[in-house]
């Protein structure tokens, strides 16, 4: 990666000062003092509205709603290198509000070809999850909690040609906070990046 990278931090999360919130913070201070260029998004602070399902934007390449926030998610993830996700883990699987905006956007993600296997519109870029949830470690990964949500994110992301270069994990967040160490290694994966 270049000096000029773009990077997107989508924050999924709603609490302004959670963990989760905490070690995208980290994530973007040293994209930052790297020189990155870094666009920074609480996805809570957005108007989207849901998708109604009626598959016209399959068509026609463009969401039939009125246009709501959800337009320039898509433009600051098209133009972005790297796109980082920051989720807590709401049930093995990411929080609605979230899962909203990548139903609204798909039509930007991939292309579908009939009754072929859809097209991915976003080949080149590179993706980094993080989740965290209140399930204690082991249990996080073996019950597929934070697992379910690292999942549910490549699973968003599997068809559109996106590279995942990394995820991290962080269980048991209902007795203990990210540690320094917890912030190290997020800002150690923004540094491999630039590799």
């Amino acid at each position: 990666m270049t000096e000029r990278t773009n990077i997107l931090i989508l924050n999924g999360s709603p609490r302004e000062n959670g963990n989760i919130s905490r070690l995208l913070k980290s994530m973007k201070d040293e994209a930052d003092a790297m020189g990155f260029h870094v666009i920074y998004i609480r996805v809570s602070a957005l108007n989207v509205k849901p998708c109604t399902g009626c598959m016209q934007c399959r068509k026609d390449g463009v969401c039939c709603l009125p246009k709501d926030d959800s337009a320039e998610i898509l433009k600051a993830i098209r133009e972005s290198d790297v796109i980082v996700i920051g989720s807590p883990c709401y049930w093995g699987n990411i929080p609605g509000e979230l899962k909203i905006v990548f139903d609204r956007i798909v039509y930007g993600i991939m292309k579908t070809n009939g009754n072929k296997l859809p097209k991915p519109l976003l080949k080149g870029k590179k993706a980094v999850f993080i989740s965290t949830c209140s399930t204690s470690f082991p249990f996080n990964i073996l019950l597929r909690q934070s697992r379910g949500t690292i999942h549910a994110l490549k699973e968003i992301f599997r068809w559109s040609g996106i590279q995942i270069a990394a995820t991290f994990e962080k269980g048991g967040t209902k007795q203990h906070d990210v540690s320094e160490k917890d912030l190290a290694r997020c800002r150690e994966i923004i540094r491999r990046l630039s590799r």
